[in-house]
């Protein structure tokens, strides 16, 4: 297949590649994405598109081109608060804060492509949604721009797109039906006992041996109750009790996080904790019910089977059957699901490459991918800006037109 517009790119490739290095050089945290915003809001300005601000730093732009099917596709905007190591030239500008799971190159490709759409309506028809949407690393800004009314603001898509950058081999393109990001939720709880002095144990419920039986039993979740093939992860992540050590605190806190691809399994499992902890304290004698406190929820991201094979038959015959591969589901998590869900419309999500071949390839081949490929979220963790940047628009332009090209 050949996409006339999408043959010469060099001059928007340009100005692209100087916008990317600029946007990663001024990350900025979950909801606090303002001079982000602006800087998207400055692209859009030239274009013929109307651009809404919703959810506080979230943008959206809208082109409209006759009759036809609506289609939304989102990029996310924020950065994380990790001290970028990679020694690029045009490494982050702010301490403590870096563009490490590469959504400044998500934001760059999606105004390229919307940049594109705008200016080739001759190749098209209906309706294209670019979103730009803040806060994904906390689970908060999907939900910010449904609370601030974004499903009554903007054309109701018939489809939602979205893809990531990640540190495979660069012009791969990754898709798969079914559960490609895990469920993610993250829990707090506190258990209760009765403080002492060190000296004198047999006046308290030690808080301590409370929280570590619990640590142990949770441990069987996974091996004793979930169903052998089924997918879960039950990580305790932090234990933080005491501040003396002759002193038995009156509690302890216990932070977790689940990963699963099943929403039953995310429920049982959820009970499980919640059955196992009640059950330790009661036979620890603890004074009061534990507190149960759930907080960053990532929703399953589940790529409709009809959505997939479109997208996927479409990068296919334009990129080649050599480029697209089958992907396994990541055990991350996303909450761009919660918006076609919020819709009640199907959606998909595909994965983009980003590193050198042969360094991808040596890799490979030596067994050493985890030790010499920064992966997303690493202070190292940097895309090779050409040719990901073209490739990204690409992939984005050629998922857009499988619904809205004319025939």
């Amino acid at each position: 297949m050949t996409i006339q517009f999408l043959t010469d790119l060099d001059d928007l490739l340009s100005r692209l590649r100087d916008l990317y290095r600029e946007l990663h050089q001024h990350p900025e945290l979950s909801l606090e994405e303002h001079q982000t915003a602006e800087r998207i809001e400055s692209e859009l300005s030239d274009l013929d598109v109307e651009v809404q601000r919703i959810g506080g730093t979230g943008v959206v732009a809208i082109i409209r081109n006759g009759d036809g099917p609506t289609v939304l596709a989102r990029a996310d905007t924020d950065a994380l608060p990790v001290t970028e190591q990679t020694g690029l030239d045009y490494a982050s500008k702010v301490d403590g804060a870096m563009h490490a799971c590469g959504h400044d190159m998500h934001v760059t490709t999606l105004l390229g492509a919307v940049e594109l759409l705008t200016t080739n309506k001759d190749a098209w028809a209906g309706t294209y949604i670019g979103l730009f949407q803040p806060a994904e690393e906390t689970a908060q800004g999907a939900q910010a721009m449904l609370d601030d009314g974004l499903v009554d603001k903007i054309p109701t898509p018939e489809v939602a797109l979205s893809q990531h950058v990640m540190p495979t081999e660069v012009g791969t393109i990754g898709t798969s039906a079914g559960p490609v990001l895990s469920a993610g939720d993250s829990l707090k709880i506190t258990v209760h006992g009765r403080g002492a002095h060190g000296s004198m144990p047999h006046n308290s419920v030690d808080p301590v041996v409370l929280a570590s039986s619990i640590v142990m039993r949770l441990q069987t979740i996974v091996s004793r109750e979930t169903k052998p093939g089924e997918f879960a992860v039950v990580t305790v992540g932090a234990l933080n009790a005491g501040s003396k050590s002759n002193i038995i605190a009156d509690r302890a806190e216990l932070l977790l996080n689940l990963r699963t691809y099943d929403t039953q399994v995310r429920e049982d499992i959820m009970a499980a904790i919640e059955r196992i902890v009640r059950a330790e304290c009661q036979a620890a004698g603890s004074p009061q019910e534990p507190d149960f406190e759930y907080y960053d929820q990532f929703p399953l991201t589940d790529n409709d089977p009809t959505v997939n094979t479109k997208i996927t038959e479409a990068f296919t015959d334009y990129f080649g059957s050599e480029a697209v591969y089958e992907t396994k589901p990541y055990t991350a998590s996303e909450d761009f699901s919660r918006i076609p869900n919020a819709f009640d419309i199907p959606y998909t999500y595909w994965f983009i490459g980003s590193v050198a071949p042969e360094k991808y390839q040596r890799a490979v081949e030596q067994g050493t991918v985890a030790q010499d490929i920064p992966a997303n979220h690493s202070p190292f963790f940097a895309p090779e800006i050409d040719p990901t940047l073209e490739n990204g628009i690409r992939t984005q332009v050629v998922a857009a037109l499988a619904y809205l090209a004319q025939d």
